[in-house]
């Protein structure tokens, strides 16, 4: 388009259109108009360089020479329009500041976007009530290191392809994976896995998702029924066998909680999880990838969908969206931005009929029967709160009766015990922030179980052992619900001491 076209069109725009100004066209401004060219939003640019603006309107942009500290320049820009936000994005400190006087006292309704120059600028900027302040330096820094993060978890998520394209290069086509998780597994596991076998048959790889025990969380129950998730329960161990490679997913230890034998004959292939690894100097796996700072695992999956490329259905956008809610409660416990950024993407995609559907499912009859007994053997020392359930048919009905719990007035920290079959299992709940109920579980049950969890929620289980002997199981839950309580409570004032 050649420069006279473009004064005549600049002529016969509407003056009620909302308008994006570029004040000072350097190599920021020009890259800025690109940008918002690109989105389809109409721009003018002010430069006072004739040169350049006479480039810039052959290039289609609404363009004028001035200065722009000169407070006539907001006119000539009403003129073409009302002005929604301006960039002012000049080389020079004392012109940007001007510029901002003017718009402020010209323009109140624009939102202000501004380039400090030096340091200082920043906070005289603030004090003229921009809207945002651009700080080139910070920006760059910041983008170099988004880069590098983007980089690092591509690498990471094409290492993990390429394991599982091994199966089907050695196999020619026939091999399997078996995808594990965790006993009684939880919506976040199961979301994990069904985003693991994508990958997997993404690269041309039959995988099974594999689990021991039941799922007994009526709300897990009702994830697998609803969303028509296929599972493999495995009893014996050399069930195992029969897969070419295994992943542990949403744990990190083998033998800990899963159907796995414990290192080092446990060990497996690939390890994707979310929760702290205490063991990790025993556990070998050719692929491990535990990232602690995320809320859970569901996370970790998205992006490497989101990395490869990988299309993701209404189903396992709906799965993992499900997955990251539950495992951060509700973005309220130990969430991280990328979880956030995860669930914004899954959002788009996922059946909001089918999330309300797994977010309200009904209580059973056994669990409020669990929550009756939680709350009549309850004990309480100050703000902690110590319960047992007694014997349970389910044992996630003890976590779900700690939860409940937690919400009583004056109680920071809940312990409920219960026993399932021929185990232990202490589920642990905190909202006081000078507790870290995981590694206060660790220093109390792991010299006699396994035990592990966050800052706000843990988990332990512990053998009968003597009490094994026992016939009478409320004399067992009695015996064991002194001796964990002891034992917690001496870790806790031990912290408290320290």
């Amino acid at each position: 388009m050649n420069a006279e076209k473009g004064k005549t069109e600049q002529k016969t725009r509407g003056k009620d259109r909302a308008l994006q100004v570029i004040l000072g066209c350097g190599r920021i401004g020009y890259a800025v108009a690109k940008e918002l060219k690109g989105r389809g939003i109409e721009v003018v640019i002010v430069d006072i360089d004739e040169k350049k603006v006479e480039l810039l309107k052959e290039e289609d942009f609404i363009a004028f020479v001035g200065d722009i500290s000169d407070s006539k320049i907001i006119n000539k820009i009403i003129s073409e329009g009302e002005p929604e936000a301006l960039f002012i994005v000049s080389n020079g400190s004392e012109v940007n500041k001007k510029a901002v006087k003017n718009a402020k006292e010209m323009l109140p309704h624009a939102h202000l976007v501004v380039r400090a120059i030096d340091p200082a600028d920043k906070e005289d900027l603030k004090e003229l009530d921009a809207d945002v302040v651009l700080s080139i330096p910070d920006i760059t820094a910041g983008t170099a290191i988004e880069y590098l993060e983007r980089v690092k978890s591509l690498k990471k998520a094409k290492e993990l392809t390429s394991m599982i394209e091994e199966i089907r290069r050695r196999k020619k086509g026939k091999g399997k994976l078996g995808i594990i998780v965790h006993d009684s597994p939880d919506s976040d596991a199961i979301a994990s896995a069904l985003a693991l076998k994508q990958i997997a048959k993404h690269v041309g790889v039959s995988a099974n998702i594999l689990y021991r025990g039941v799922i007994g969380h009526h709300v897990n129950r009702a994830f697998v029924n609803i969303l028509g998730i296929e599972m493999r329960n495995i009893e014996r161990e050399d069930e195992l066998k029969e897969y070419d490679k295994l992943a542990l997913i949403d744990a990190s230890v083998p033998g800990a909680n899963n159907p796995l034998p414990s290192p080092p004959e446990g060990n497996v292939n690939i390890v994707i999880d979310h929760h702290a690894a205490n063991n990790k100097e025993k556990v070998y796996a050719d692929f491990f990838d535990v990232q602690t700072e995320n809320g859970a695992t569901s996370t970790i999956m998205t992006r490497y969908l989101r990395d490869l490329d990988i299309p993701v259905d209404k189903v396992l956008a709906t799965a993992l969206l499900h997955g990251i809610r539950t495992d951060t409660s509700g973005f309220k416990r130990e969430t991280h931005p990328s979880d956030f950024s995860a669930a914004a993407f899954l959002h788009l995609k996922a059946d909001k009929d089918l999330l309300e559907q797994l977010e309200t499912p009904p209580m059973s009859t056994e669990m409020l029967n669990v929550v009756g007994n939680a709350i009549l053997h309850k004990k309480i020392k100050g703000s902690y709160l110590i319960t047992n359930v007694g014997a349970v048919a389910n044992r996630d009905a003890i976590p779900q009766a700690a939860d409940y719990l937690l919400n009583l007035e004056g109680i920071t920290t809940v312990i409920a015990i219960g026993l399932y079959e021929d185990m232990i299992y202490v589920s642990g709940r905190s909202k006081d922030l000078r507790v870290n109920i995981g590694d206060a579980f660790v220093r109390a049950f792991g010299g006699i179980g396994s035990a592990g969890g966050h800052a706000t929620m843990a988990a332990a289980q512990i053998s009968l052992g003597i009490f094994g002997g026992i016939k009478d199981k409320d004399t067992i839950i009695l015996l064991v619900e002194d001796a964990v309580s002891k034992r917690f409570l001496s870790v806790m004032k031990e912290e408290q001491s320290e």
